[in-house]
């Protein structure tokens, strides 16, 4: 009984070990909790977030919107997408293009993720989902937390609107 006592105590510690990287063996045993926009993740910590539509009704359809920071500035690019054939390609982009952004405006982009959710990606390639996808990067994500929620209608619509004022420049 001492034996399976101590084998089951070095399997947790060796779990425990393993996991402390990815937020500890809790974190592994029960899954990761949502952490929300500007109280868990600061905003300051922001450095890249991406909106992905893709539809394969006919005719499919095709938008990326991403803002980045890269080299101490801050960037966001956008891409449509637009054909009679599915899956469209980077040969089908229609509109394109990238704008370096103000403090203000990467500003607006910050308190439209603020509040926002970021939790485990969950994939979905089976489901046939157009999206859009939200995924939002941040120093100290460890590559396992970027899935994205906004934290009301009001703030995705004022985020599909600053995406739009930006795209027409």
């Amino acid at each position: 009984m001492k034996r399976l006592i101590s084998a089951l105590l070095a399997l947790l510690l060796c779990l425990g070990a393993g996991a402390a990287a990815e937020g500890g063996i809790w974190s592994m045993l029960f899954g990761s909790r949502p952490r929300v926009v500007g109280k868990d993740v600061a905003l300051a910590d922001v450095t890249e977030f991406y909106y992905t539509y893709a539809s394969s009704t006919f005719p499919p359809e095709y938008q990326r919107y991403r803002f980045f920071v890269e080299d101490g500035g801050f960037f966001f690019e956008h891409e449509t997408r637009e054909g009679e054939r599915f899956p469209l390609t980077e040969e089908d982009a229609t509109v394109s293009g990238r704008v370096e952004l103000t403090e203000a405006e990467w500003a607006r982009f910050l308190a439209c993720v603020e509040g926002g959710t970021v939790q485990s990606r969950e994939e979905s390639l089976d489901s046939g989902d157009p999206g859009p996808w939200f995924y939002l990067y941040w120093n100290g994500d460890r590559g396992k937390l970027q899935q994205f929620r906004f934290a009301s209608l009001d703030a995705r619509g004022a985020f599909e609107a600053l995406c739009e004022a930006l795209r027409e420049g």
